[in-house]
């Protein structure tokens, strides 16, 4: 217990620092640092603690640049740093603030859409979405939390046929074409290439996965995230050649990292009739890989694709089934309010009592929910 101390723990681990830091860590351990670092190898990396601060200590501090000793270090994967100029745009699955692909490949359409009627004139028609007033109001039974399996499936497959329509090339891999691993028995055509699937047909294929293997709305937001991850990691375009089997792969993959009882591959050999187990694990082992076997999900990264397949469906007239709102739910829905705010309140009374002194109380203020 002396003034200094240097620990064998970096939070902020950086990945260029990978391997110096795992063999520096490794001395830093055997040189025994508890007292003040045995040598340069010992302090090349860690936390020194002098008068009650922490800072971080690197080999550039202590000159050491070749530690020494090798083996490889596991980085964790909430670990990995993107550059700051491709962290935003090349990354939409990983961080909340990028703009999904989906959401930027249709608005090109919506806004010819919008042009068209305007320079044509034509009429919006009957107006068919409800909106609240003073007397009633209207709202759907899809939440962030919650999703609704039919309108969620409708607009993570118009995504998908967004990204196949604006596509930017036709890069493909061969463990997705379909032509060298055929789905059916039935023959490929020659020019399969060439036809892009329409929107009604994309929502068959995923809606009878979906209600053959009982997966939830939850798992279509994931599927879609990581067939964006896909593309951005792999740097390959989906296209009529591959989107088959890339969405496959990607709810084989979300089925398992969301639902608690994950679907196995031979039961989707049971609903695709014709492709084979080997096949199916070959697919999701090359999927892992590409995605560099970062299947981690953030919950704001899952949220900000909820309210953008919202946005898409309102560009495209996909509105969610709206309802008057009964008193019957009106309580539902205040009693859900009234035990979040209880559980609310318990952790932050907990948080308070760990985290805050007896002077930090006065001021502090809780704002109530309210239901409108």
């Amino acid at each position: 217990m002396g003034n200094t101390v240097t620990c064998c723990v970096s939070p902020g681990a950086s990945p260029k620092l990978g391997r110096v830091r795992g063999s520096a860590l490794r001395a830093a351990s055997a040189g025994g640092g508890g007292g003040g670092g045995g040598g340069s190898g010992a302090a090349a990396v860690g936390l020194e603690r002098r008068t009650g601060a922490y800072r971080e200590v690197t080999e550039a501090e202590s000159g050491d640049s070749d530690p020494g000793g090798g083996g490889p270090h596991l980085q964790h994967i909430s670990d990995r740093e993107f550059p700051d100029d491709l962290a935003l745009e090349s990354n939409p699955s990983d961080h909340p603030r990028a703009s999904t692909i989906f959401l930027s490949k249709s608005q090109t359409d919506v806004r010819e859409k919008r042009k068209s009627n305007h320079i044509n004139h034509v009429s919006p028609g009957q107006l068919t979405k409800k909106y609240s007033s003073c007397s009633t109001i209207f709202i759907d039974d899809s939440t962030v939390s919650q999703p609704n399996l039919r309108s969620t499936i409708k607009c993570v497959t118009l995504a998908i046929y967004y990204h196949i329509k604006n596509r930017d090339s036709d890069r493909s891999l061969d463990i997705f074409d379909e032509k060298s691993h055929p789905l059916t028995r039935e023959e490929v055509p020659d020019d399969y290439f060439k036809h892009d699937p329409d929107h009604k047909h994309i929502y068959r294929f995923v809606r009878t996965l979906f209600s053959a293997a009982q997966l939830t709305a939850e798992c279509a937001i994931v599927t879609l995230v990581y067939l964006e991850r896909l593309l951005t990691y792999a740097e390959i375009d989906i296209c009529p050649s591959n989107w088959k089997r890339i969405v496959l792969g990607a709810i084989l993959l979300a089925s398992k990292v969301w639902d608690d009882q994950a679907v196995w591959n031979v039961d989707y050999c049971q609903i695709l009739k014709d492709i084979t187990v080997e096949d199916m694990n070959e697919m999701e082992r090359h999927f892992l890989e590409l995605l560099q076997f970062n299947i981690n999900v953030p919950a704001s990264v899952y949220a900000k694709y909820y309210f953008d397949l919202r946005s898409l469906a309102d560009d495209n007239n996909l509105n969610f089934l709206l309802e008057p709102l009964s008193k019957e739910r009106a309580q539902k829905l205040e009693a859900i309010s009234r035990l979040c705010e209880d559980k609310y309140k318990d952790l932050s009374k907990a948080a308070m009592r760990r985290s805050f002194s007896a002077d930090n109380l006065v001021g502090i203020r809780r704002t109530n929910a309210i239901l409108s």
